[in-house]
């Protein structure tokens, strides 16, 4: 299963919720799932499972596919309960 954070330019933003989604798997004691960062406009259907997107780019990327929607790029408790909850209903965890 692969996980793509996106954003604008795929530098900073997406590369931050790369890391803090890594950081919440490694709490979930899950180790089968691969995550990258991406910009948008590289991003393509396929090229993850999911993508997390914040929300002042989500009519950009709804072309995507499954995409989650974050409110806030920096809150971890939305991204902890946006990760879980995807993982549960892909049978994951």
């Amino acid at each position: 299963m692969k996980i793509l954070a996106v954003c604008g330019s795929g530098l900073g933003t997406s590369f931050m919720v790369e890391m803090n989604i890594k950081q919440i798997l490694d709490e979930l004691g899950v180790s089968d799932v691969e995550v990258e960062h991406s910009d948008l406009s590289s991003a393509i259907p396929g090229d993850a499972d999911v993508f997390f997107l914040a929300k002042d780019i989500a009519d950009g990327g709804a072309h995507l596919g499954n995409v989650v929607v974050l409110e806030s790029i920096i809150d971890m408790e939305e991204l902890r309960e946006k990760v879980t909850e995807f993982l549960q209903q892909n049978n994951v965890i």
